[in-house]
């Protein structure tokens, strides 16, 4: 399947930066920047957390697949995705398919300084103890991690050259 427009997602464990990162290249490029968490939360009309309390994640996956599928960007874009998308039902084959895929990878301990004060707005990590997050989070990234890996680019999340990773963008879509 060949794109119409160019489109960027940008994929890594929660608290790796995506949506940071991912409105910042959009900015530097002038592309049009899409956070798929907050389109979801748009389309149920409720916070993800709600989404995961009330519906369960079973749900919420199939929303976001859902959602995922139906953004079809008309100009340029970045899509910064949740931490589970790329690893729900196909949805890693279709932004493979449909676009370039940048996995922002961190190590654990390295995500568990990052999230450790952001549980209330984290549903997987709401009830994980500040002392068992990087185990946590080492467990949930063995598991996902084969399908980040299969991303076009991997990059340190925490040393990113956005001159490099901007070159590299514009070199694929021209």
């Amino acid at each position: 399947m060949i794109p119409a427009v160019s489109i960027v997602y940008i994929i890594g464990f929660m608290g790796s930066g995506k949506s940071t990162v991912g409105k910042k290249i959009a900015g530097n490029l002038k592309w049009h920047f899409v956070d798929l968490d907050s389109k979801i939360e748009s389309f149920l009309g409720m916070s993800i957390a709600d989404v995961f309390q009330q519906k369960g994640e079973d749900y919420f996956r199939a929303v976001e697949s859902q959602v995922l599928r139906e953004l079809k960007p008309e100009k340029e874009t970045i899509i910064s995705t949740g931490g589970g998308t790329p690893c729900s039902g196909s949805n890693m084959e279709y932004m493979l398919e449909t676009g370039l895929t940048i996995y922002l990878k961190l190590t654990p301990e390295q995500l568990a300084a990052r999230l450790s004060s952001s549980g209330g707005k984290r549903p997987l990590i709401n009830n994980i103890k500040p002392d068992e997050l990087p185990d946590f989070i080492a467990m949930k990234l063995a598991e996902r991690e084969k399908w980040y890996n299969r991303s076009d680019l991997v990059v340190d999340g925490c040393v990113i050259d956005y001159q490099i990773l901007i070159s590299l963008i514009k070199n694929r879509f021209q």
